[in-house]
């Protein structure tokens, strides 16, 4: 079965928000077996409004718009989908009750714009909405659905969950997609594919596989759609567990897995202490892990050494070093990363020093160069990447790339231990 949505709104064609409620709806939809066929933006305007919703009913059962619902002249869906499925207007008690007390608890006169909340057209069902002023709306024609939801997300998200999947559920027959992601770093896409190439060639013709870049981490995907759930997810399992066997140093987990999880996860397991030294990364990697409860165990310190006095005062990197082979080099790298685990007595230290742009590029050492190190116990090893030509792409992949070298340097570490056991 598939599904349209449509979000409305001047302010999302402009620009000024970002449409988060479709990825949300889709999310909800897939999961239930509905195959979101197209998602579209347009703005507050009945001739618009009444072109989609004809449009996505020619090609989907299911039809669901978010915004347009509120109480200023602006705001015309309700208006529009009323003629459109040439329905009369009428007041709902319920509704009105529920605007009038939520306005009374906020200090806000219940007036006439409040009021015609509460008016909603007689061809619908009305989906009580909990959480705000609008309530969502719920039509059918001809067998097929076309749902009305608020704007305001959390609004939306709850009317979605609490009202629209249960009944699409018990409407429609439906039959499961099931998607399973597998997270891979260390290998970039068409190196990757050439890789699994006879395990991509040998699955079944049912479930089809997504290459889904990302930095520093290729995601691959295996979806089926339409099919027994509880199967094709043992299927799924068994197809992935044969490439994990495949590519074992370059898979990272599963979904919404991500590298700093892994890293944290083997620090703290070991026990293992960490320091970092950031130039062109800003403290975007001290970030990464912060994010992460549990962080405090193991992270000593992060420091933005911007400057080369920073990086010399701070961390002892030798001026010498830096007059001979320039800020942006594999022996500055070392010594930040180095010089960041013997201030802070970590075990292991992670340093970045690049040219992030627009300027500050050379033919030697264009923009987008970055040397990235990372201290051991046993040493210290050094990269140089190229990471893009934007600024926040270069600072993104190379925060990334930090953070799979010191991965690397664990999983070596681990390994020579266990080889001396």
């Amino acid at each position: 079965m598939q599904a349209t949505i449509i979000t409305i709104g001047d302010e999302i064609l402009i620009g000024q928000i970002v449409d988060t409620n479709s990825v949300f709806i889709a999310r909800q939809l897939n999961a239930a077996g509905v195959t979101v066929g197209e998602r579209t933006s347009i703005g507050d305007n009945h001739a618009q409004i009444v072109a989609a919703v004809e449009r996505a009913l020619q090609q989907s059962q299911v039809v669901v718009l978010t915004g347009g619902l509120g109480p200023t002249k602006d705001d015309i869906t309700k208006r529009t989908l009323a003629k459109l499925f040439q329905s009369e207007m009428r007041y709902d008690e319920t509704v009105g009750a529920h605007v009038e007390r939520m306005l009374a608890a906020r200090g806000i006169a219940f007036n006439a714009l409040n009021r015609g909340q509460a008016m909603v057209p007689e061809r619908c069902t009305v989906l009580f909405n909990a959480h705000g002023t609008a309530p969502g709306m719920w039509f059918e024609r001809d067998g097929r659905v076309v749902v009305s939801l608020p704007g305001v997300p959390f609004e939306m998200e709850h009317l979605m969950l609490d009202e629209v999947m249960p009944r699409l559920k018990a409407r429609f027959a439906l039959r499961q997609i099931v998607h399973r992601t597998l997270i891979t770093a260390g290998l970039a896409e068409s190196m990757l594919a050439e890789r699994i190439e006879e395990w991509e060639a040998a699955l079944p013709p049912y479930l089809k596989l997504a290459y889904l870049p990302n930095p520093g981490a290729v995601r691959l995907r295996l979806s089926a759609y339409e099919v027994d759930g509880r199967q094709v997810a043992e299927e799924i399992d068994r197809r992935f567990a044969a490439l994990q066997r495949l590519i074992p140093d370059y898979v990272v987990g599963f979904e919404t897995a991500t590298m700093q999880e892994l890293v944290h996860r083997m620090l703290t397991e070991r026990g293992l202490t960490l320091a970092l030294a950031e130039s062109c990364t800003g403290g975007t990697i001290a970030a990464r892990f912060t994010a992460m409860p549990g962080a405090s165990a193991y992270l000593r310190c992060g420091v933005v050494a911007y400057s080369n006095e920073a990086k010399c005062d701070l961390l002892g990197v030798d001026p010498a070093a830096i007059a001979r082979h320039g800020a942006v080099s594999e022996q500055v790298a070392c010594q930040m990363a180095e010089g960041a685990r013997r201030v802070a007595g970590a075990d292991y230290a992670v340093a970045t020093t690049g040219i992030a742009g627009p300027s500050g590029g050379s033919e030697e050492k264009p923009v987008g160069t970055v040397w990235i190190a990372v201290a051991t116990p046993r040493g210290t090893v050094a990269v140089c990447r190229q990471c893009g030509t934007d600024r926040g792409q270069i600072v993104d992949r190379a925060s990334a790339q930090a953070v799979s070298l010191l991965r690397d340097a664990l999983r070596e570490e681990e390994k020579a231990k266990i080889s001396n056991e």
